[in-house]
């Protein structure tokens, strides 16, 4: 019986090896007299096999169907290659398994990344989504290592919830009621007998598993209704949320920027063809950068030492700089490129721009936030020591209008064995652009979800 290979086995053999099976699809063809050269890749590899296919071996007479698209299956034997590849396949027979028209839209020419946005459901067949997949994939595989490695519990938070995490007001209703329907004010009628929403963060769950458990992270879907076009946002994503017990800001920032450099070197070891792939075709400064971050400290940087340093550096900046804003990204990329040119970790925001549930400093006007800032993104991480105490907490949910009944559960966190904790959230998209040096959030998700956008 014939072994069947991955094209990327096929590839990676330290041998010939004969009776191999290939199975995938079809990039290129091209007939010479007495025999066809064929490129087939399966999408385990960056690189396609070459077969050779002689005139009158089984199932030639079906090659002219075998254009580029089409799904065909190969037997033969793995032979050394006299080309610029080590393997090629010498086929013993040939198999069509699924054509492909001339109207296959991936033909082999250059595609912009628009036109291959509105055909989601092929692109991953280009070498550039296919090595974004392959990376996400393994992105998503470090993620677990890393905190798995650190002692961390994965728990699963709900992806329907009645509270708002950030207090922003960007929320998904979900609803079994006919919203046409004049009659459906009320809530009492609909599934959960309350306005029910999909969550934008799993944080507030996390932190009464993190309150039993000591250590634990959430790793899932996320969504928010921001009308929103630009290349860093989409109304679904995925988010990295690890919250800690006994915990404070500081610990937050060391498990931050170590879980950072595990991610980076995990990526230039165990992804090395689709990470040189990106860099030569994608960013050719993608590497450089990263093997810089993971050599450099991170700088630890206050807010009010950034905002001082934004306003002496003589740049203008198109969103004008003062104390109390929120940061933007061109304020972000200076502080990390042009002034410390390494990740800073700002921390202490005033405390009119964070959510609820952040501890309040002494000062009475900042809290300990931190924003994690790399070369080339910005803000990566986002996270802050939790607020412990019951009054405390209380008074600054009155102060941003929400209702305590509302939040009874969390409030009962710092009632019953109040601790202090931390923890910090990060997109996962974001981190597959940081990793890939993909530019815009569209391509990195399968089937990007943005406003006026839910095909597929």
């Amino acid at each position: 019986m014939s072994e069947k290979l991955l094209v990327k086995q096929a590839l990676n053999s330290e041998s010939e090896r004969p009776g191999v099976v290939i199975e995938g699809w079809v990039r290129t063809r091209r007939d010479s007299k007495g025999f066809s050269f064929l490129e087939i890749n399966d999408g385990s590899s960056l690189a396609s096999l070459q077969a050779i296919a002689d005139v009158g071996i089984p199932g030639y007479d079906t090659i002219h169907q075998m254009t580029t698209g089409a799904a065909i299956r190969l037997e033969g034997d793995l032979v050394e290659s006299p080309g610029k590849q080590k393997w090629e396949l010498r086929a013993t027979s040939i198999c069509l398994l699924g054509g492909s028209p001339d109207s296959y839209p991936l033909q082999k020419k250059g595609h912009s990344p628009e036109f291959l946005r509105s055909i989601a459901h092929l692109r991953p067949r280009t070498n550039l989504y296919g090595a974004i997949l392959r990376t996400r994939s393994k992105l998503a595989a470090a993620v677990h290592r890393f905190f798995l490695a650190h002692d961390f519990v994965w728990v699963h938070t709900p992806l329907i919830t009645a509270s708002d995490c950030e207090g922003a007001g960007e929320m998904f209703r979900v609803t079994t009621l006919d919203p046409l329907d004049p009659g459906n004010k009320s809530f009492d009628n609909d599934f959960f007998g309350k306005a029910a929403y999909l969550t934008v963060s799993g944080q507030l769950e996390a932190e009464t598993f993190a309150c039993a458990l000591g250590r634990v992270y959430t790793f899932g879907p996320t969504f928010r209704a921001e009308n929103s076009n630009t290349t860093r946002h989409a109304a679904e994503f995925w988010m990295i949320e690890p919250e800690m017990a006994f915990c404070d800001l500081h610990g937050d920032m060391v498990i931050a920027e170590d879980f950072i450099k595990f991610l980076i070197r995990d990526m230039l070891e165990s992804n090395q063809e689709d990470m040189a792939f990106f860099n030569k075709f994608v960013d050719k400064t993608l590497l450089s950068r990263l093997q810089h971050v993971l050599d450099t400290p991170f700088v630890r940087c206050s807010y009010t030492e950034a905002i001082d340093i934004l306003l002496q550096s003589g740049k203008k900046f198109e969103y004008p700089v003062s104390w109390g804003i929120n940061l933007q990204s061109e304020h972000e990329r200076y502080l990390t490129e042009e002034h410390f040119k390494s990740p800073v970790i700002v921390y202490n925001y005033p405390k009119s721009i964070k959510p609820f549930y952040m501890r309040l400093n002494d000062d009475g006007k900042t809290v300990t936030a931190m924003d994690v800032l790399v070369p080339g993104i910005g803000e990566i991480i986002g996270g802050s020591q939790r607020e412990e105490r019951l009054d405390v907490l209380i008074n600054h949910m009155k102060e941003q209008g929400l209702k305590e009944e509302d939040y009874w559960w969390y409030i009962d966190l710092r009632r019953f064995g109040s601790v202090p904790h931390a923890g910090f959230g990060a997109g996962f998209e974001r981190l597959i652009m940081f990793m890939t040096g993909v530019a815009n959030i569209r391509d990195v998700l399968p089937y990007p979800r943005t406003p006026r956008n839910c095909d597929f």
